[in-house]
């Protein structure tokens, strides 16, 4: 980086010298392996250099410790050295003016509030060595537009980005397997929410106040969303679930989602149909006396669905219970589906192989699947 000031001094940091408060330019000495954690009650060595514009780290630079950097208000850009591989609690906390932030792939954690109150920060992109994101990390970064979370992030941590007003869309890798507690609260003009397969638990109120949300589809590996994770979503109006029902709290789409209607199962709709079609018609009677049951919806050629003031009702074990066995029903039903066809391959490779001069009649070639290997693949399903 340089200067547009020709006045400022640069100042040369070893590691161990006492960093004046009224610092403008710092270059790090390439000797410097890490800017150590203080303790509690005293300030780091650059926390307050309110003056501070222009920072170079040096290669070589493995952590940066708790709040190095907090409360650097003129600083406005920070590329991380792509030795770094720690970057610690509050390092960059608000530093009011930052706009650009480049982290290099290498880096391995980043603490807790790390860049909480970075207003002035438009994007930021996690490299692939970054496993999980500490809790509010980016809380309060008003003005974050853009957020790119690569294939290897495992978790997004309490109130990660909470309070970002500015965030748009955001799509979850399919690694992250966890989105904690508030991760995306007050997210208001969150519209876009890509959630990949691989999505286990969605926390308390993780998505709630996200105002502009229209729609979400919820993965089939998620097994649970937690209380009001869908708190204050006032123009949410479709919910789709690509696969069974989650262990989901009655209050996760509580009554102030008030343009949601009903919850759909798409996926497991066009199966159902599928199978149906293929001559599989038990399976529609089998369907049918689960929806008979109450709160479930669905006619042939439809979509299951359950309206949304069931849901609101406290009775979600039921309707899992409900819709786990209309899965495995149409598991069951696929599956034998599968035998019959092939059975009716065998009997083609068979027919295909008479002899013209020895003409043999065409259940002469008929091949039946063993009783045993059919047991094997139909009732692998418990029902």
């Amino acid at each position: 980086m340089s200067s547009n000031n020709t006045s400022d001094k640069v100042f040369q940091y070893t590691g161990s010298e006492t960093v004046p408060k009224d610092v403008t330019i710092v270059h790090f000495h390439p000797s410097v392996v890490g800017i150590e954690d203080v303790a509690y009650d005293q300030p780091s060595a650059f926390q307050h250099c309110v003056e501070l514009k222009e920072l170079v780290l040096n290669e070589g630079l493995r952590t940066i410790g708790k709040s190095a950097f907090a409360f650097c208000k003129s600083l406005e850009r920070i590329t991380i050295s792509s030795t770094v591989t720690d970057i610690g609690n509050c390092a960059f906390y608000n530093c009011k003016s930052l706009k650009e932030v480049v982290l290099n792939e290498g880096l391995e954690k980043i603490g807790k509030q790390a860049f909480e109150e970075c207003r002035s920060l438009e994007s930021i992109i996690l490299p692939s060595t970054v496993t999980d994101i500490g809790n509010a990390t980016f809380y309060n970064c008003s003005g974050l537009k853009e957020v790119v979370l690569n294939e290897g992030l495992v978790s997004v941590g309490k109130y990660t980005f909470q309070h970002c007003l500015s965030l748009e869309s955001i799509t979850l890798p399919s690694t992250v397997t966890n989105i904690d507690e508030n991760a995306f609260y007050d997210c208001k003009s969150l519209k876009k929410i890509v959630l990949n397969e691989g999505l286990k638990k969605i926390g308390y109120n993780a998505f709630g106040g996200c105002e502009s949300l229209e729609s979400i589809t919820l993965p089939s590996s998620l097994v649970e969303i937690g209380k009001y994770g869908f708190n204050m979503c006032i123009n949410l109006r479709e919910v789709v679930c690509s696969g069974g029902l989650a262990k989901i709290e009655h209050s996760t789409f509580p009554n102030n989602c008030s343009t949601l209607e009903r919850i759909t199962f798409p996926s497991l709709s066009s199966r159902l149909d599928s199978i149906i079609r293929a001559g599989q018609l038990h399976a529609q009677n089998k369907v049918q006396q689960c929806i008979n049951r109450g709160e479930i919806e669905w006619e042939r050629g439809g979509t299951i669905s359950i309206p949304v003031e069931v849901t609101r009702r406290g009775i979600w074990k039921e309707l899992k219970q409900r819709i786990d066995l209309i899965i495995k029903w149409i598991k069951y039903y696929e599956m034998k589906e599968a035998t019959t066809i092939f059975e009716l391959a065998l009997w083609k490779v068979k027919f295909d192989q008479v002899d013209e001069a020895d003409p043999r009649d065409r259940d002469a070639c008929r091949v039946d699947v063993p009783g045993p290997v059919k047991d094997a693949i139909i009732q692998y399903i418990e029902l």
